[in-house]
């Protein structure tokens, strides 16, 4: 009975936040794009990739098969091409499924550029995936053998991935906070929007991490007693598995890999700056607007995202899993000389060539025409040189030939000024 009006707190609790910050979206006229007709987020039949398996399970040219022990989590990743090695695993009660969540019940995450799939044992599996023009679409699936596989269109995921947090936009985010011995949020012990320019020591509270961070330290692994101290040292410890082997038991993998956790927090951001630059391009065109001078100014920062412009530096040591490496790695194109924006750095930095893979993204590739002019000149004008703002001194002449020698290979729709493939 503890157990259950526990749980009843925490669903109260989030319903009241919830509730709260959808007040506050409501009031603001800077969300109010969602259902503007040249966005029609409500209105118009998505094309995501999720949205494109659920009409093959309805017209039946795809099946999906359900394992005993994980439902139809297994068949529904290799449907949409996510790798098991993906596998992040956050313990606190932070999600929709909180009431179940927990260090000894994480909720497990899965990606690839596109799609996330999340999955707490003994719960239902929940989708967010981007949508080339709407943002990222939500969706669950029950875990019920019985009757074909239903994936849902969920529009209530709206109420906290509709917020300042995701750029106003439907988007996708995460955050770090520390997490009591029952996956309570502790916010006031710590609480972090997490992307890439999150400094290290501020990622990862109330998710399990495994590989090593070398000389450098984070908040995973860390469950607090409820009397923790506000000004005590919160550190980690743990970088394998083999530091709590019952928690990760019954999923699809042992690891929550440090480096998937480095690729994860840095696409959220960037997929969130692709469909804003994209809601204010066509709003600015269907009112209207100076539209030049609007994509000239969502490219700044969609630019600076994709050039890692204001990435965190790694500390020394890092490692993880050679299989999340690998299955990352697989999914781009390389330049004759074997060179590609999926080679992992880990030195200093999380990738080698610092322009991000999602620029092969369709929705990238689906931004309005005036985006995709404004974002390549802005590209070419850094990359070139010819801005020489000291913010951009980070990326060092060989970087900078480099992307360039890169993208003229690889990159289909690249501008001429670019200068011509070898």
């Amino acid at each position: 009975m503890a157990r259950q009006g526990r749980a009843l707190v925490f669903l109260l609790a989030g319903a009241l936040l919830a509730a709260t910050a959808h007040a506050r979206r409501q009031d603001d006229g800077y969300f109010e794009a969602i259902d503007h007709p040249a966005i029609g987020y409500g209105a118009r039949m998505p094309t995501d990739p999720v949205a494109r398996l659920s009409a093959r399970l309805s017209d039946g040219s795809v099946t999906l098969g359900y394992d005993a022990d994980t439902g139809y989590l297994p068949a529904l990743l290799e449907a949409l091409d996510i790798p098991v090695a993906s596998q992040l695993a956050v313990y606190s009660k932070t999600s929709l499924q909180q009431a179940i969540i927990s260090p000894q019940n994480p909720r497990a995450i899965y990606f690839n550029d596109s799609v996330m799939v999340a999955w707490p044992r003994g719960g239902f599996i929940e989708i967010a995936s981007h949508d080339p023009h709407q943002g990222v679409q939500f969706y669950v699936l029950p875990q019920q053998q019985f009757g074909p596989p239903i994936l849902m269109r969920r529009t209530d995921c709206l109420v906290c991935h509709h917020s300042y947090d995701t750029l106003g936009v439907p988007g996708v985010l995460a955050r770090s906070v520390i997490t009591g011995p029952h996956g309570e949020a502790m916010p006031f012990l710590g609480n972090y929007l997490v992307d890439d320019r999150t400094p290290l020591d501020e990622r990862w509270a109330g998710w399990f991490v495994t590989g090593s961070s070398g000389t450098g330290r984070h908040l995973g692994n860390q469950i607090q007693p409820a009397t923790r101290d506000l000004n005590a040292d919160v550190t980690a410890r743990a970088t394998s598995a083999g530091a709590f082997p019952d928690a990760l038991r019954g999923y699809l993998s042992p690891r929550s890999d440090i480096v998937a956790h480095l690729v994860f927090n840095h696409q959220i951001r960037v997929i969130n700056l692709i469909t804003r630059a994209g809601f204010d391009v066509r709003l600015a065109g269907a009112e209207q607007r100076d539209v030049a001078a609007t994509a000239a100014r969502a490219a700044r920062d969609l630019v600076d995202a994709l050039l890692f412009v204001d990435e965190a530096s790694l500390p020394p040591g890092f490692a993880g899993d050679a299989g999340f490496a690998a299955a990352f790695a697989a999914h781009g194109p390389s330049d004759g000389k074997g060179r590609s924006l999926r080679t992992l750095d880990l030195h200093t930095r999380l990738m080698r060539y610092p322009c991000s893979f999602l620029i092969y993204s369709d929705a990238f590739d689906a931004l309005p025409p005036p985006a995709l002019d404004a974002v390549y000149r802005r590209m070419w004008a850094i990359l070139s040189g010819t801005d020489k703002d000291a913010r951009y001194a980070r990326l060092t002449p060989a970087d900078r030939q480099a992307v360039i020698e890169i993208l003229r290979e690889t990159k289909k729709g690249l501008p001429g000024y670019f200068g011509p493939s070898s």
